[in-house]
């Protein structure tokens, strides 16, 4: 008989921000986005993000000497070292090899051919075994806090976009034009939208980005400003009448915010 299939595989589990002051983007995402953030995990300043709603939605540490601020993502992998070999074999490469993380699960991080870093795991079974991530909910289902859109930038998204269908079991279908920029390539798993993969815009950075709802656009980007946060992006209307914005925290990390406007 074959493994049950989880309900997660293939799908963003977890988002984590590596920051050069977490105290500071602590506050700052509180502000902007509405998240509490509780505690540490072990002997690591390890940090867990919630949405008003209650839902653990991202973790909070101090990147590495060097690094900068950026954001990254989970995937839900069934077999870590199978996928990071697959991973590999595809062209792309290992940053952190398949490791064990006591009370948590087994991960790695890698990056797409494309470049793009992320990491493959397997958390330790829930006690209920169909319990689901919600760290990333689809525009269906999203309330303010959540991760609601996942966007990649890539040299060619079409390639790129076929990475994840090959490792993850990703579809790609429909798209919007983008003039000069190319296609805006629509991304699924299972029955969600989940994002899109895009070509290079200017001034932009290759790579993941996401995008958090928030209750009001434009009340969201006061808040954003107020509390040191750069706009690179204003907002701007998408498809189905919400707004989203691009923007980068004080410390430097790129993402998006979506939201309705009210007014």
């Amino acid at each position: 008989m074959s493994e049950r299939r989880h309900p997660d595989e293939g799908k963003f589990i977890w988002y984590e921000l590596l920051s050069t002051d977490p105290d500071a983007a602590q506050r700052f995402y509180g502000e902007v986005v509405g998240w509490t953030t509780a505690g540490t995990q072990g002997e690591v300043d390890y940090r867990i993000c919630s949405a008003p709603d209650g839902d653990a939605i991202a973790g909070l540490m101090k990147s590495p000497e060097g690094m900068g601020a950026t954001w990254l993502a989970y995937l839900f992998a069934a077999d870590v070292d199978a996928s990071v070999k697959a991973v590999t074999e595809a062209g792309g490469r290992v940053h952190m090899p398949a490791t064990d993380m006591p009370g948590v699960g087994r991960m790695a991080m890698v990056a797409g051919p494309d470049g793009a870093c992320f990491y493959v795991m397997r958390p330790i079974p829930p006690d209920d075994p169909d319990a689901k991530s919600r760290s990333f909910l689809d525009a269906k289902e999203a309330t303010p806090g959540h991760v609601v859109w996942n966007e990649l930038s890539a040299e060619d998204p079409k390639a790129a976009s076929a990475f994840y269908e090959t490792q993850f079991g990703w579809g790609q279908e429909g798209a919007m034009p983008m003039g000069d920029l190319g296609d805006y390539l629509f991304l699924q798993c299972g029955e969600s939208t989940i994002g899109a993969a895009m070509g290079r815009v200017p001034d932009g950075r290759d790579g993941w980005q996401f995008y958090f709802m928030v209750d009001e656009i434009d009340a969201a980007t006061a808040r954003l400003r107020e509390a040191g946060g750069k706009v690179i992006q204003e907002p701007h209307e998408i498809p189905g009448g919400s707004f989203s914005v691009v923007a980068e925290d004080p410390q430097g990390a790129r993402f998006g915010l979506v939201g309705d406007r009210k007014s």
